[in-house]
């Protein structure tokens, strides 16, 4: 049963034509948006984590939004930067977060993408030691928030305080957390390495890598990897992969003017942080059409879970049309049902364990 879920990028200006001028029009919008998600029956909420932009940053205030307006769908991140993360504050707030949804937070970590700031992490106060790259800053942040929501001891304990001896864990716990990581890989390499961490897939709409194959085989080559280090590694359970996409049916003159120029949409390469990269067609056109070219995408097959960035600056009202319109015309192509018609209401996986 494929999951399906929306992807917001939460952009915000003052612009002609945009619904969403201020930062508190992305929040509170994107609360409503993933109200709207669940009244349809889609599986999950996710937002994109950017700094020093005019996008949604910080995720944990939003994300414990939603959960107080919601009480089924997932709701998650694609991606959060772990350069700018302080692994145990970030365990704190994440836990938090998570108990506050009732167990719903899929987090999908990464050492983030391109940004505008140089340097960006930095006036945060997170600087790579010598020889460390940015890559090996993220994945360390990331193993210390994984091992602090797992309930590793991470400080002392004052024996005059508690007259004990020991590690401390942070506080509160969320039982389950820790199965509901995601790391967000760019390469075929970092799938891999994913897999052999334990963690879940998340793969976008672009790969920072390209061998001249079509945008999905390349993209199914990427979750075949990670699935083979995953057992490899000895992991039990199944792991989760997810994929996103620009999804545009278009069924009203309003659309075929905002998308109308997407219908022949092929791959594009290009270059993005030094090397090549790939990225992915948009699928837009009549709805019988796009759920056709959908079915036929491998990596679209191949993944459990398809999340759809959403043009956000369109407004609610619009975006609510458009999820509604791939929920009854594109989405049951590809194997999906609503919630109410599902036996697997909430979607989950078995613990990763050795």
């Amino acid at each position: 049963m494929k999951n399906i879920g929306f992807l917001n990028f939460g952009n915000w200006r003052p612009a002609r034509g945009s619904h969403v001028r201020t930062g508190a029009d992305a929040l509170l919008q994107t609360v409503e948006l993933a109200v709207a998600a669940e009244e349809l029956g889609l599986d999950g909420a996710f937002i994109r984590v950017h700094h020093f932009a005019p996008q949604l940053s910080t995720p944990w205030p939003l994300l414990a939004a939603m959960a107080a307006r919601t009480s089924r769908i997932e709701l998650g991140t694609g991606v959060i930067d772990m350069r700018y993360e302080e692994p145990l504050a970030m365990a704190e707030l994440a836990a938090s977060t998570d108990l506050i949804s009732g167990g719903r937070l899929q987090l999908g970590v990464s050492r983030g993408s391109p940004e505008p700031a140089l340097r960006g992490a930095e006036a945060f106060g997170h600087i790579a030691r010598d020889g460390q790259t940015d890559a090996d800053l993220a994945r360390e942040h990331t193993r210390r928030f994984r091992a602090a929501i797992a309930g590793a001891g991470v400080a002392p304990m004052d024996p005059q305080m508690t007259g004990r001896q020991g590690l401390l864990s942070v506080q509160p716990q969320a039982p389950g957390l820790a199965d509901r990581i995601w790391w967000g890989a760019g390469t075929r390499s970092t799938a891999r390495w994913a897999g052999q961490q334990g963690m879940n897939l998340m793969s976008s709409t672009l790969l920072t890598e390209d061998t001249g194959v079509p945008f999905d085989q390349l993209q199914a080559e990427q979750i075949a990897g990670f699935r083979e280090a995953w057992t490899q590694a000895g992991w039990s359970g199944t792991p989760r992969v997810s994929v996103s996409r620009s999804v545009m049916p278009i069924t009203t003159e309003e659309d075929r003017l905002y998308f109308g120029g997407d219908v022949d949409s092929t791959d594009q390469v290009g270059y993005l942080d030094g090397g090549l990269a790939r990225f992915g067609r948009h699928y837009a056109g009549d709805p019988d059409v796009v759920a056709e070219q959908l079915a036929r995408d491998v990596a679209v097959q191949e993944a459990d879970t398809l999340l759809l960035t959403i043009p956000n600056m369109l407004g609610v009202e619009y975006n609510t049309r458009l999820l509604a319109t791939i929920a009854e015309h594109v989405a049951p192509a590809l194997g999906w049902k609503p919630a109410h018609l599902r036996t697997d209401q909430v979607p989950g996986q078995q613990p990763a364990t050795v």
